[in-house]
Formats: C-alpha cells, sequence, structure tokens
C-alpha cells in the first residue's frame, strides 16, 4: 500500500466529507538522525467564493528560514539579531518539494514568489470553479531549523516544537491572504478537516491538540506510527519530545493539556485552577468546539506577564496560585480566540488581542479586586509609601501603554503586525486594545458589552470574520453612538487628553467648561465629589475644543474626569479642579523620595541621594537630585543636582530643563528645547562651567515606525569658562570661550547594515570650521565583519593661539573643548584612563608625532574580521598644519570588539612609528573603549524594542 493510497483509507475511515470543505490528510515520517521529516500530503481546496480559480496559493513557512535573505532573515535583522545570520546553513531550515500533482496524477507546476520564498504558487490543470473542490498531492521533505531562532524547530537535545511546519492552503476571500513568516505566529489558514499520521522513533512521544485515535509500533525499525484527526482545526503545532511533561486535566468543558509550570505549586491546586480557568473560557467564549486545548509553556514565554512578576522567584510579589493562574489565563486565552475566531492575524489582529487583555482585566476584576500592582511589595515598610503601593493590578496595562505613547512611538491600532515595533506588537498595542474595549463597555451603559462579544463569538464561531462584522454587530447593541471608538481610537494614534478648564458658580448652577486638547471625538466621564465621595457621574461627548455644560448648583466640592481611571487618557494631571478655593485646593504641592509613578492629584517634587562616579578629578560625588520626572515621560523635566566631590573637595553639580514637543503623523515628530548648566573637574584642580541651551528637530519614517532611521538637526550655543587652582598642572592656552554649533546627523543603526552620518559647523570669536563624518558596517553573508569610516575638516578661519592645539582638529584624541566626550581622565597624559579612546574626529589608535592639525584633516579607518571577535585595522590620513606640508600618516593593529561601541581594545602594531609591538612602553600603547555609563548601556535594550 503506498502512502497515497493510505491516506485514501485513513480519510474514508474517519468520514471527512470532502465536500463540504477544505480536507488536508498528511502523512509524516521523522528522521531524527538528520532532522528531517518526509511528507506525503493531500490537499482538498474547497472554493467557497463566486470567483473562478486558475491557481492556488500555499504556505510554506518552514521555507522561510531557507536563507539570510527570506522576509523573516529580515525581520530577526531589524530587531537587532544576529543569531540566524551567524548560524551555519545546517541550522537553517528549507523545504524540498519533490512534486505537486492532481487527482488524476498530473504534475502541476509550480512556483515560489519572488518577495515571499515561504509562499507558494501552484498553476491548476483546470480551472476551479465556484463552490467546487480541487486536490493537490504534495511530496516534500522538511529540513526542520534550530529552535533558537524562533522557539520552534528542533532544540539541543533533539526535541521538536512543530508549528506551521506542512504546508497549508492560504485564505481566499476574493483576493489572496498571503505574506510571509515574520516570527508573529500569525499564519492565516482556512479551517481544514485534518488526518494525521506520523511516524517517529519509539522513545519520543507525540502531543498534539488534534484527537488520538491510534499508534502502532514497529518492533523492526523501532518506530511508531501515531494517527491524530480533528474537524475545523487551523492549528498546526506538534510537540514531538522524549520526555514530555505535559499534563492532562479533564474539565467540565473540555481537556487542558498544559506544561505551564509554577514553582511549589502541587497538582491539585493546578486541577482546580484549571476548572476555574475552563468555566471562565466557557462562560465568556462560548463552548469549545474541540475537545482539548493545548496550551505551552513556550507560548506563554512568547506573550507573557510583563511586570513584577517576571522577577526571579524569592523577589516575586505575588503568590504562586494567582502567578500559574493568570499564566495559565492569559495563554488559553489567546488560543483559546486563535482557534475559533476566524479573522485576518496579521492585519486584524487587534480585536483577538484586545479580547485576550480585556478578559483578563474583568477576570481579575471579578476574582481579585483588591490585588495590588506591586503585589506584596505593596505592604513592604517604605515602599508603601509610593503611589505605585496604591495602585491595582490591572493599572499595568495603562502603565505599558502610556510607557509608548509618551515616548511617541505609539502606532494605530489597525496598523499590520509585521509593520509595528516590537514593544507595540508583544505590548503596547494589545494592551490599549484592552483597554479601549473597557473603555468602550464603561461608556454602554445601556447594555452589557461583555454579554454582547460573548453573543458574538459564539455567532461566528468558526466562521469567516471581519472587523466590520464586530462592529455592526456591536452598533446594533447600543443606542450610543460609538463611532469614535473604531475611527479615533482604533484607527488613529490619536491621545485622548481632556482638561478641566474652568468652573463657573451662578445663584442656582454651575458652569463647568471641559476642554479637548486633541482632535478627536471621544467622549469623557466627570465625577462629582463630595468629601472625596462619589456623588454623581455623567458622560460628556462631542466635545470639540471646549464644552461648556450646566449642573445644578448642589453640594460638590470637586469636579474629577474619569475617576476611576477607565480611560488610557495621556494627563491625567489637569483633571481635578474643586468648585471653590485657590488651584492648592486642586493640586497641592508634594515632595516625595525617589522616582515614583505620577499621582494626578499633587504637583510632584521628587528628591534622591546621589553617589555617583563622572571622573577621577572629583571622584566619588554625593549629593541629591531635586527634579520631577516621574516613571512616565513627561513634556517639561526639571533637574537640579548640586554634589559634593570627594577627591577634589569641592562643590560640583549641575541643572536642566528639558522640554519635548511631540508632533504625530509627521516625520518630524519631535522638538526639543533643552537648557542645561554644570560645574566640575577637568584636571587637578581645574573646573569647568558649561551653560548650554539646544535645539534639535528629529525626523523619522512616520510610514514604518520600525525602521531605525533616524534625522537630527541640533542647533546650540556651548559656553564654556574655566578655574584653575593653584595646584593644576594644565596650562590656560586659551581664554573662556563660546561656540555655536550646528549639526546634521543621519543615523541607521542596523545590526547588519549600519551608517552614520553627520556634517557639523561651528563658530567662535577665534575660529570657524566645518567638518563629516561617514561610518558604514556591514555583516556579510559570508559572517564577516566590515567596517568603514572617513573624516575630513577644515578650518574655515583660525585665530587661536598659535602656540596650543586646543582648538585643533585630533588625530587620536581630541580635546573635546565642548566637553561631549564621557572621558574619565581627560587630562591624562599617562596611566589607564590616558588610553581610553573615544572614536571622533581622526580615529586613530596609534599616538603619532602629529596628533593635531589646525588647518585641515582627513582620515579613513577600516577594520574586518579575522576571526570571531577578533579584527584587523588600519587608519590612513593627512594633516595639514599652517606653514608645514601634508604630513601623511597611518597606523594599523589588532581589534578586539567584544561589545561593539560600547567595549572595546585596540592593540596597535605597525604605524609611522615602525613597529610598535617591541616597544619597552608597548602597554601604554594599548586603547581602550569602554563606558560606565547605564543610560548609553541600556540603549542596547532600547533598540530591540522601540
Amino acid at each position: 500500500m503506498n502512502k497515497y493510497t493510505l491516506i485514501t483509507v485513513l480519510v474514508i475511515l474517519f468520514s471527512f466529507h470532502v465536500a463540504a470543505q477544505n480536507t488536508m490528510s498528511i502523512a509524516a515520517k521523522v528522521n531524527v538522525d538528520t532532522k528531517t521529516i518526509s511528507i506525503a500530503q493531500t490537499i482538498v481546496y474547497k472554493n467557497d467564493t463566486d470567483t473562478v480559480l486558475s491557481s492556488i496559493y500555499l504556505n510554506d513557512w518552514n521555507h522561510s528560514y531557507s536563507s539570510k535573505s527570506t522576509p523573516l532573515a529580515k525581520r530577526f535583522e531589524e530587531e537587532f539579531s544576529t543569531k540566524f545570520h551567524l548560524a551555519k546553513d545546517e541550522e537553517r531550515g528549507f523545504t524540498e518539494i519533490t512534486s505537486i500533482k492532481n487527482e488524476n496524477d498530473i504534475t502541476l507546476t509550480f512556483s515560489r514568489l519572488e518577495a515571499h520564498p515561504d509562499v507558494i504558487n501552484v498553476q491548476l490543470a483546470h480551472p476551479l470553479a465556484a463552490g467546487a473542490s480541487y486536490t493537490l498531492q504534495l511530496q516534500y521533505v522538511l529540513q526542520i531549523p534550530d529552535a533558537s531562532f524562533t522557539d520552534y524547530g528542533v532544540t539541543k537535545s533533539n526535541d521538536f516544537d512543530l508549528k506551521y511546519w506542512y504546508i497549508t492552503p492560504a485564505v481566499y476571500d476574493g483576493e489572496w491572504q498571503y505574506y510571509s513568516n515574520k516570527n508573529l505566529n500569525d499564519l492565516f489558514v482556512p479551517k481544514s478537516d485534518i488526518t494525521l499520521s506520523i511516524s517517529y522513533p519509539r522513545n519520543y512521544k507525540v502531543t498534539s491538540e488534534l484527537n488520538f485515535n491510534a499508534t502502532t509500533i514497529d518492533n523492526e525499525t523501532q518506530t511508531q506510527t501515531t494517527i491524530l484527526s480533528g474537524k475545523d482545526r487551523t492549528d498546526t503545532y506538534l510537540s514531538l519530545y522524549k520526555f514530555p511533561s505535559y499534563n492532562f486535566v479533564q474539565t467540565d468543558d473540555f481537556v487542558i493539556i498544559s506544561d505551564i509550570k509554577e514553582k511549589g505549586l502541587p497538582g491539585p491546586t493546578k486541577a482546580l485552577i484549571t476548572d476555574k480557568v475552563t468555566r471562565y473560557l466557557t462562560k465568556h467564549l462560548g463552548t469549545y468546539p474541540h475537545k482539548q486545548l493545548l496550551v505551552t509553556s513556550l507560548e506563554y514565554q512568547k506573550n507573557p506577564l510583563y511586570g513584577l512578576n517576571q522577577l526571579p522567584a524569592f523577589l516575586r510579589p505575588f503568590q504562586a496560585d494567582f502567578q500559574y493562574e493568570l499564566k495559565l489565563l492569559k495563554t488559553a486565552l489567546k488560543k483559546y480566540l486563535d482557534n475559533t475566531l476566524l479573522l485576518n492575524p496579521r492585519k486584524e489582529h487587534w480585536l483577538s488581542e484586545g479580547l485576550q487583555v480585556y478578559y483578563l482585566i474583568k477576570y481579575v476584576e471579578e476574582y481579585y479586586p483588591d490585588t495590588k500592582l506591586l503585589g506584596s511589595l505593596a505592604d513592604v515598610w517604605g515602599i508603601r509609601s509610593f503611589h505605585a503601593a496604591d495602585l491595582k493590578f490591572n493599572f499595568q496595562y495603562y502603565l505599558y501603554y502610556m510607557e509608548i505613547a509618551r515616548k511617541n512611538r505609539d502606532q494605530p491600532l489597525t496598523t499590520s503586525k509585521d509593520s509595528l515595533t516590537k514593544f507595540n506588537t508583544n505590548i503596547a498595542g494589545k494592551y490599549k486594545a484592552g483597554l479601549g474595549l473597557n473603555y468602550l463597555d464603561a461608556f454602554t451603559e445601556d447594555t452589557q458589552l461583555s454579554d454582547d462579544i460573548t453573543e458574538f463569538l459564539e455567532a461566528y464561531q468558526l466562521h469567516p470574520v471581519s472587523l466590520e462584522d464586530f462592529e455592526t454587530f456591536i452598533a446594533s447593541k447600543t443606542t450610543k453612538n460609538i463611532d469614535w471608538f473604531f475611527t479615533d481610537y482604533i484607527g488613529t494614534r490619536k491621545k485622548i487628553d481632556f482638561k478641566i478648564a474652568s468652573i463657573k458658580t451662578l445663584e442656582d448652577s454651575l458652569k463647568l467648561t471641559l476642554k479637548n486638547k486633541r482632535d478627536n471625538s471621544m467622549p469623557i466621564p466627570v465625577f462629582k465629589l463630595k468629601k472625596d465621595s462619589v456623588v454623581g457621574k455623567l458622560w460628556v461627548e462631542n466635545i470639540q475644543g471646549t464644552k461648556t455644560i450646566t449642573l445644578p448648583k448642589d453640594s460638590t466640592d470637586m469636579f474629577v474626569l474619569d475617576y476611576n481611571n477607565v480611560i488610557p487618557e495621556y494627563n491625567q494631571r489637569d483633571n481635578y479642579k474643586a468648585t471653590k478655593g485657590s488651584f492648592l485646593n486642586n493640586k497641592p504641592f508634594q515632595l516625595r523620595l525617589f522616582k515614583d509613578l505620577e499621582d494626578p492629584n499633587y504637583n510632584q517634587v521628587f528628591f534622591m541621594p546621589l553617589v555617583e562616579f563622572n571622573n577621577i578629578y572629583d571622584g566619588l560625588t554625593l549629593g541629591t537630585k531635586v527634579y520631577n520626572k516621574t516613571i512616565l515621560r513627561k513634556r517639561l523635566n526639571y533637574r537640579f543636582s548640586p554634589q559634593y566631590a570627594t577627591k577634589s573637595n569641592a562643590l560640583t553639580g549641575s541643572t536642566s530643563i528639558f522640554y519635548s514637543h511631540n508632533i504625530e503623523n509627521k516625520n518630524l515628530y519631535d522638538i526639543s528645547y533643552w537648557i542645561s548648566a554644570g560645574y566640575q573637574s577637568y584636571g587637578n584642580d581645574a573646573f569647568f562651567t558649561r551653560i548650554r541651551p539646544s535645539l534639535t528637530f528629529s525626523f523619522r519614517n512616520d510610514a514604518y515606525f520600525r525602521s531605525p532611521q533616524v534625522d537630527q538637526i541640533m542647533a546650540r550655543y556651548v559656553s564654556i569658562s574655566r578655574d584653575i587652582g593653584e595646584e593644576a598642572t594644565i596650562p590656560l592656552d586659551e581664554p573662556d570661550y563660546g561656540v555655536f554649533n550646528l549639526r546634521y546627523t543621519h543615523f541607521n543603526p542596523g545590526v547588519i547594515n549600519y551608517s552614520k552620518l553627520f556634517s557639523d559647523i561651528q563658530i567662535a570669536n577665534k575660529f570657524s570650521k566645518v567638518s563629516f563624518n561617514y561610518e558604514f558596517r556591514k555583516l556579510t553573508h559570508s559572517n564577516r565583519n566590515i567596517n568603514f569610516r572617513f573624516f575630513a575638516g577644515v578650518f574655515l578661519d583660525n585665530n587661536s593661539n598659535p602656540n596650543s592645539n586646543y582648538f585643533s582638529f585630533a588625530l587620536d584624541r581630541p580635546t573635546d573643548y565642548l566637553f561631549d566626550l564621557n572621558y574619565l581622565g581627560r587630562s591624562e597624559d599617562s596611566g589607564i584612563f590616558s588610553q581610553q579612546i573615544i572614536i571622533a574626529e581622526g580615529g586613530f589608535k596609534s599616538k603619532l608625532a602629529t596628533p593635531f592639525a589646525n588647518q585641515w584633516m582627513t582620515t579613513a579607518n577600516f577594520s574586518t574580521s579575522i576571526w570571531r571577535y577578533i579584527q584587523a585595522y588600519t587608519d590612513i590620513g593627512l594633516v595639514k598644519n599652517k606653514f608645514i606640508d601634508p604630513k601623511f600618516v597611518y597606523d594599523s593593529g589588532i581589534r578586539l570588539n567584544l561589545v561593539e561601541d560600547y567595549f572595546e581594545i585596540y592593540f596597535p602594531i605597525y604605524s609611522n612609528l615602525g613597529w610598535e609591538v617591541g616597544e619597552s612602553d608597548y602597554d601604554q600603547r594599548i586603547r581602550i573603549m569602554f563606558t560606565v555609563d547605564p543610560q548609553v548601556l541600556l540603549g542596547l535594550f532600547r533598540r530591540k524594542w522601540y
């Protein structure tokens, strides 16, 4: 009996109705040694549209791993991961298709799409009429990828986590809905009746959501074959493990298969929690149409509960049963909705993700209404005085969404999932959608939105559905106008931002004027408070600019907008207004120790003890910081930091005022105004005072936030004055000065292709100069790093002291007269701190005889890989000083690129000085790049998420 005969028998045996809908029959044979799966597959595709089809598109997402140029590979690059690029060829997966035939054994022509190599176009031998079905018979071999890329594939222990592994038909709903795998777990397939026969070694066990039918064992080959089946399926996940850790829990509703763990939680407790979760799912999402729901720890890890519960176990502030319950609920909600709500998961993702968060919010409100955001930490002495300790657990959804909104990096919920940044994909977008549904629930007081959603899910279960269907259905359940939700809230980046503009008291009434600070039509609830108790509430709609409402005069003390924090409002600090008294009645001042979440009831000022190390001359500096910055970003920030330097025995410190003007839906997305002043050492008994006002315009690609490219235009004035004490060893070659600086920067910080360009103009009393810097890096397909940098600078005029190089271009170590660079020992000429290198201006590593240029300089720096992080470098250039012929300079050596731009070591070998390796002071010639600034190091994390 050949494979196709076996599949035909299986189809008959399990009574699948081919004419009724799509069916797939798969015979798979797993070879663990070669990490391959040989497949014979029959697809019966039903044309449910009125269109005659001449071709069928198939998803082959296993092939998305096939090269370094697939959309999946580019996705890894965008998220600053080189793991896939640097992997060995045998670690990547691909699909080798032997043949595709129809039911008459006629070989069909097929091809992979150029832009989507993991999508196959099959040309049919005869057109597929509306309502008819077409049979495809495929034979192919899967090379399974390493699981380290996406968590799916072959693990280090040779176990298999398979998702989107076999070939499936794409959805046709008037047009073909296909797209490439981008590690978003969002394959869009029509529901099918599936029969799967899989052969694998006897020491493995299969786990799947499909129904188990039979297993046969072949003692001769030491293999076993398991037959699985299921109706109306879209999920493709299958686990093949030697020692699986899944538990099967039979509840009154369906079977939960799960390997989600929680240390210290006994089995009976897990079973009770599982039963509680399944009852909640069935009540709110409708009866589950399948016998089993598979909920994996892998799925949870890809979409975890972000927050304090990710701390190490000994620091976690939540009980184990609570954590397990929410882990299981969150993962089960997603899987349940994915299996029953047949939306396009790439284009219409917000609804299923929003429902997941919405029901998480409702679950906690119902079962754990008193649980705090900080959990048990909220009761710890010291911590309980923070405003964060007062907030409920569900506040986290507002907090994470507002984190990205305040940074002006939020995106419309209707944005295609592959165009969202990682933070918006994994966190902020889902939370905004869930908060929005909760907002809509509160607004539609004439209906129970939760019940309406349940009715919708039951009505459309396992039927093709769209966002328009949801909008029409919900709108039919309320008399209120909810257009604002689907237009402004869902379809745009428009923020919600209201304020109480004024309260006017008349003889028998109060006139309350509300202001909508944004261009939208979203409603806002107004609460009336008396002695901190709510005595009334009304919704105000259609506020364009300002709107005045008249209310009967009563004993109300204060009006508050959105008192119960249902609405994800951008700024809640102007939501309070007392009916009598001064502005202090509205928001009194509050002085707090350490940064906190903002409390809209107060004008908060924070102070924090400081212990810092800025340079070796001041040593440790002790002081305090007085500031208004909270955990969520504000537009206006101020800081005042007086400090005492323990080594220089001097009062140092800094102060700054910063204002950021966010602009939405424009390439010019931010205008920042900043003025700062500081006083600190730059040498032994030598101090500088810097005053620096600046204006910065920032640009990005507003159509594609995932692009890391940023352009900036900065204008600033830097005023420097210096004080030299009696013990100072640094000469004061130049008097105090001020420099006007104009700079344009183009920055594309890709991990595979990196480029940075800036042009700089400086104008001062004694000089003016122009410079240009271009840097390019590339990680080639052969995994070789190529780095190139070019610098050119010229003085337009230079009337500075001819015996001083203070303002000159530097070949290897700039004097940094603007005090921009983070030198720990900027005035050192020996010792480890003199060896600190910051690649700027000439970018040389060797200290040559002509280290400065007071007329012009041009240099080129080049490095390339030798082995892993070991690179060879070389620098060449021309240095021109007044009245001296240009001098050609060069150096070369070995570069240890341990963490690029953060920690590197340079070993000079040969330069104008000759062979440097054998010199007695060679240890002093080694140059080191390092940073101790935590904000700089955090940039390594932020770039992957924002």
